[in-house]
């Protein structure tokens, strides 16, 4: 499996869910196993998240993907206000948002977070896929249940 992929995307909420279904039908579609989608999925949507809500003033956004028999590698990038990874606070447990970058961190084997002197802003994000490569793609799936009726 070699695919790679790029979209360019508004900075607007809908988009995160947009980029979200690509990537997920791209990675399935791939053979990724459900878990490690779901990591992926979720580490890309919190990285989309944070550019529509902090990332002013970018229009727009580009993930660039590149998917490997055993590594799936993320670019997220945007050009915004200067970004500093360092200054970013260990989330507050009680507050509702906050906890997207150790979201990342947690579901990821490597997260990078740059912040460059023009204002561009690029997260990469890779995990490693050795442990599910060869899995069918719909391994795994949580299927609701049906509901019995009397």
């Amino acid at each position: 499996m070699d695919v790679t992929f790029s979209i360019a995307l508004p900075r607007e909420a809908y988009t995160v869910a947009v980029m979200r279904d690509f990537l997920g039908e791209a990675l399935r579609s791939s053979g990724i196993c459900a878990d490690c989608r779901f990591s992926i999925l979720l580490a890309a949507s919190e990285a989309c998240a944070n550019v529509v809500d902090h990332g002013f003033p970018a229009a727009g956004y580009q993930v660039d993907a590149r998917l490997r028999s055993d590594t799936c590698v993320l670019e997220i990038t945007h050009r915004g206000r200067r970004f500093n990874p360092s200054r970013v606070p260990l989330p507050d447990l009680e507050a509702e948002s906050g906890r997207g970058i150790l979201l990342m961190r947690h579901l990821m084997e490597d997260v990078a977070i740059t912040g460059e002197p023009d204002g561009t802003t690029r997260v990469r994000l890779r995990k490693r896929l050795a442990e599910c490569a060869a899995a069918p793609p719909d391994h795994g799936e949580w299927v609701a249940p049906q509901p019995v009726l009397r």
